[in-house]
């Protein structure tokens, strides 16, 4: 392992990168933790919880074409830290709203709306200026400590956030603007080759070319679309407030244990990948990932153990991590730099479908059904998408190396 450390620690550009995205994580789970929280204490409404995630996609659908001519023309980093200074001085509103007693749910969603554009500029950008800090041999590699950063993250944030809220929402969100002000100054320090633009006039073609390009290479379709589907049906993460207060009874601590627990899996699983990386036979590791996670996501709906929740949800990000790892290999590794961009945000389009539409569809499927039925049936809907794609994407299914 600190052979395997080395080898990627020694690109002082890409640690400098990484910092700055663990920070970044960090305080974004920090606000996830504390607004849905407060989001439940003030309605006591599981479809607010839903609300939540839609109000964060809103954005995401009419920025993503635009997203991608920015990230193709201009300096990757400059959009980052203006991103994540955005998001900072959101945190800030929420802060002085808590503390001023002016934040109502209505408040909240606006202040939710401007993080998620934000993070639809941010999260493209970072993935197209991945490879442009590591050779191409090590982007699989790079990958796995990318997503790493994001684990420990997605561990110690939300932790530290249900800890903040003892305290009051208003120090969790100070905390978070902190974070983002921090992980602004890395990114800035950060040092890319210079390279050539997209300086061409914008025209209707080079809009959409990254929806045409994600179109004709199936490959890429399949596994964008995989996610979009698994984590729209199989994302319970909305819901983690209701099975803390009135399934689990484990209050603020509680619920930032189990909002942890799917990274500490991801966590130890991407330790395996740093050591082991993903190249043979990627197709069918790609699917059984996807069946695992299904499966995990029908335990923890099921379970009223706190142990068992935990043990399943760290199942759950472990199976998630291998299939993040090796769908994102496989975009950047078949998408040429200049392209990158555009493409980058035709995926962040539907990660952030999947990820906040998910999260809508489980706070409304709870409202009609109730939680547990809601969580159990997105779990089998997991399994049988991924069945579904083996059938329809055969270049997926017998994928062996990730360049193809």
């Amino acid at each position: 392992m600190p052979h395997v450390a080395g080898q990627i620690t020694r690109y002082r550009s890409f640690g400098l990168f990484w910092a700055s995205r663990l920070l970044s994580v960090v305080a974004f789970n920090v606000l996830a933790v504390a607004i849905g929280w407060q989001i439940y204490e003030l309605a006591s409404d599981p479809l607010d919880l839903g609300l939540v995630g839609l109000v964060q996609f809103l954005p995401i659908a009419p920025l993503t074409l635009i997203v991608g001519q920015v990230a193709d023309r201009y300096d990757r980093r400059l959009i980052v830290a203006l991103c994540r200074t955005a998001q900072a001085l959101s945190s800030v509103a929420l802060a002085w709203g808590t503390f001023g007693g002016w934040l109502t749910p209505g408040v909240i969603f606006t202040i939710v709306a401007t993080i998620g554009a934000a993070r639809a500029f941010e999260d493209p950008t970072m993935s197209a200026l991945l490879p442009a800090l590591v050779p191409r041999r090590e982007l699989s590699r790079a990958l796995v400590w990318y997503t790493t950063a994001s684990q420990v993250a997605r561990i110690s944030g939300p932790a530290l956030g249900g800890l903040l809220i003892v305290l009051g929402p208003a120090t969790a969100y100070a905390v978070g603007a902190a974070c983002y002000l921090l992980a602004v100054v890395l990114i800035a320090v950060v040092q890319v080759e210079q390279q050539v633009r997209v300086r061409a006039p914008i025209t209707l073609g080079s809009v959409f070319a990254g929806l045409a390009f994600t179109w004709r290479t199936p490959v890429i379709l399949g596994s964008i679309s995989l996610d979009l589907f698994v984590v729209l049906l199989g994302g319970a993460t909305a819901l983690l407030p209701i099975y803390a207060r009135d399934i689990l009874m484990a209050g603020p601590e509680g619920l930032g244990l189990l909002r942890s627990a799917p990274a500490a899996g991801a966590l130890v699983m991407s330790g395996v990948l740093a050591v082991f990386p993903v190249r043979d036979r990627v197709g069918p590791l790609l699917f059984g990932a996807v069946i695992v996670f299904g499966l995990a996501t029908v335990v923890f709906g099921l379970s009223t153990s706190m142990l068992l929740s935990l043990a399943a949800l760290a199942v759950l990000g472990a199976s998630n991590v291998v299939s993040v790892v090796i769908r994102h290999s496989l975009i950047q590794l078949r998408t040429p730099d200049p392209m990158r961009g555009r493409v980058s945000a035709v995926h962040s389009l539907f990660t952030g479908t999947s990820n906040q539409l998910g999260d809508l569809e489980s706070g409304l499927t709870a409202a009609l059904l109730g939680t547990v039925p809601s969580v159990v049936i997105g779990g089998s809907g997991t399994v049988l998408v991924a069945l579904l794609w083996m059938a329809l994407f055969p270049d997926i299914r017998r994928a062996r190396s990730l360049e193809g």
